[in-house]
């Protein structure tokens, strides 16, 4: 069973008021013991009260001498930062109260401007609004516009973070060999053999006016067909060559 909610009031019934100041004195001192007991700090209880002559102390009088010697050594300043009485507690209550009004009435301005704006949007006129509530739904409709506008930015960001994670890296292509030498250009040369019409091998090419014009020589050989024929060429029969039909 939930307790009901008690009315911070002055109890002006005698008899009432002496038994909860019994009860609530006993449920005090035992937060005290329990803060002590489950934090391992020095605490200490004193309760004066109109209807015992001796005041209530918590957890005795040495303990108590121990722990306010204990505080009697910390700086004044440090003392009173935290200290309160009735009057200071009250202020501190009212100031935290008049900071929750003030709240609470700009969200009921903001919703009322909200509905205004909903309304004009259904197509009601706004000729009842005054400058204040103007300025108030312009403000609001500003408002509106930015959380708009930065909620755009944000899931453009994150979409284009998420492209350029997903999106492959580009396979970097082989490096092209690099370019032969001099020597060996000129290597490569040597080893190729030259390559007749025919599709044989030839060591040498000799021109047909090279061997027309050439005296004093019985006979030259020529690279035919096979690696072991060979065209005989006399010097009376220079056209040999052409009757042979090695030419065309």
């Amino acid at each position: 069973m939930t307790r009901k909610k008690v009315k911070l009031a002055y109890i002006t019934n005698d008899s009432a008021r002496k038994a909860t100041f019994k009860k609530r004195e006993k449920g005090l001192m035992k937060k005290v013991s329990e803060l002590s007991t489950l934090c391992g700090i020095d605490a200490c209880a004193i309760v004066y009260s109109p209807y015992d002559s001796q005041p209530d102390v918590w957890p005795s009088p040495v303990g108590v001498q121990r722990v306010l010697s204990k505080f009697r050594k910390i700086p004044e300043m440090e003392q009173s930062r935290k200290m309160v009485n009735q009057e200071s507690f009250l202020r501190q209550r009212i100031v935290k109260a008049n900071e929750q009004l003030k709240k609470q009435r700009q969200d009921n301005r903001e919703k009322e401007m909200i509905h205004v704006m909903f309304r004009s949007l259904t197509g009601e006129s706004l000729q009842g609004l005054n400058m204040m509530d103007l300025n108030d739904l312009g403000w609001l409709i500003d408002q509106n516009l930015k959380d708009l506008h930065k909620a755009y930015e944000s899931y453009d960001k994150n979409v284009n973070d998420t492209t350029a994670r997903v999106a492959p890296t580009p396979t970097p292509s082989p490096p092209s060999p690099p370019p032969p030498s001099a020597m060996e250009f000129e290597e490569l040369l040597v080893d190729q053999k030259p390559v007749t019409s025919f599709g044989m091998n030839m060591q040498k090419q000799q021109w047909p006016m090279d061997m027309l014009n050439t005296q004093g020589k019985k006979t030259e050989t020529w690279p035919a067909v096979g690696e072991d024929m060979i065209f005989p060429f006399v010097e009376t029969q220079p056209n040999a060559l052409w009757s042979n039909g090695f030419f065309p």
